[in-house]
């Protein structure tokens, strides 16, 4: 009879079905996971790109991330980056390079990048990147006499190169240098008319007083002993002429065989020709990792939301809870995405 109670109350319990796990919260743009991603895929966009500068993270736009499986996702990142002083060929690290201000005239870069998390492992599998500098009329509003960027193939830029590679090759008593590219040219023309130049160098295997009786035979060294280099000049050519060079090499570097650095090969014909009149590097990187796994399409997703629609929702969302009473002094919290601005916005 005990036993027969028993069942019964058994019987007539309550039943507690499980319940499914809550799917976790979506990252927001300033969350740890999301600026360690972003950290990945800056180091894989520098490592990637052989012209120009560095750049550095200014602000995630927005990120988003699909399951793939247990500890499997894919990562969609949309990043805002700004240009450095940084030449890309320049071994400092990007922690040490100091991102140009506004009024140095800024170039902006806006890059998509794909990336795989795998066992808490994160790579690239895939960017598009393009840069694009600020207006000359931002430049001007701020900073009525701050010089502007010019074109890299002006005729004034070209002769105040020229100028300096020769100056500094008929007092240097080092190797010989050549040109590898222009990397940007400034002019200002009040109080005084002056163009500022930086460039890319590269040793060769003469001395720069063997080059005076044969620069043509002058060759870039081999990339086992590649020795490359940045200048910055100064040419002031009114009221009276001047000219300010420096010029310092970098020291071999050892190239890992998926970034490799401006062999003699590839830095051939980056002297901007006279149809191009680009006033910078434009970061036009569009990279599939070739060790990315088949089944992990480098495809950008079409449905991705932009930042901008990101932004309005956010502003959208924050509206519709500012109609619900809050407490006295409450302070809504900041939308998940865009992310925080680390340096200036353009």
């Amino acid at each position: 009879m005990k036993a027969l109670v028993a069942l019964i109350l058994l019987v007539q319990l309550p039943i507690h079905k499980a319940v499914p796990a809550a799917p976790p919260a979506p990252l927001g743009c300033d969350d740890p996971e999301s600026e360690a991603a972003a950290e990945v895929a800056v180091s894989y966009i520098n490592g990637h790109s052989h012209h120009g500068y560095k750049f550095a993270l200014n602000r995630i736009e927005n990120i988003r991330v699909l399951p793939q499986g247990p500890n499997n996702d894919i990562i969609f990142l949309e990043l805002d980056l700004l240009e450095t002083k940084c030449h890309i060929l320049s071994p400092t690290p990007l922690a040490n390079c100091t991102v140009r201000s506004f009024t140095e005239h800024a170039v902006e870069g806006d890059c998509d990048v794909k990336l795989l998390k795998l066992d808490g492992k994160l790579s690239v599998l895939a960017s598009k990147c393009h840069s694009h500098a600020d207006s000359s009329e931002d430049i001007l509003r701020l900073c009525p006499n701050c010089p502007l960027l010019e074109s890299l193939n002006n005729t004034d830029v070209l002769a105040t190169v020229t100028a300096a590679l020769n100056d500094h090759n008929s007092k240097t008593t080092d190797a010989y240098l050549r040109l590898l590219e222009i990397g940007r040219a400034r002019t200002q023309y009040h109080p005084t008319h002056t163009v500022s130049v930086e460039f890319a160098v590269a040793a060769t295997n003469c001395s720069a007083e063997e080059a005076k009786d044969n620069v043509e035979a002058c060759q870039l060294l081999p990339d086992d002993q590649s020795n490359f280099g940045f200048c910055t000049a100064t040419m002031v050519t009114r009221p009276i002429q001047d000219l300010q060079v420096d010029c310092q090499l970098y020291g071999h570097q050892v190239p890992t065989p998926d970034i490799p650095f401006l062999s003699q090969d590839t830095s051939a014909g980056l002297v901007p020709s006279a149809g191009q009149g680009f006033t910078n590097h434009n970061l036009r990187l569009s990279h599939n990792n070739p060790v990315a796994s088949e089944s992990s399409s480098s495809e950008f997703p079409t449905s991705m939301l932009s930042a901008k629609s990101v932004a309005k929702r956010a502003v959208a969302e924050v509206a519709q809870h500012d109609k619900v009473p809050r407490p006295v002094g409450f302070v809504p919290p900041p939308p998940p995405c865009p992310g925080r601005i680390r340096h200036f916005k353009i």
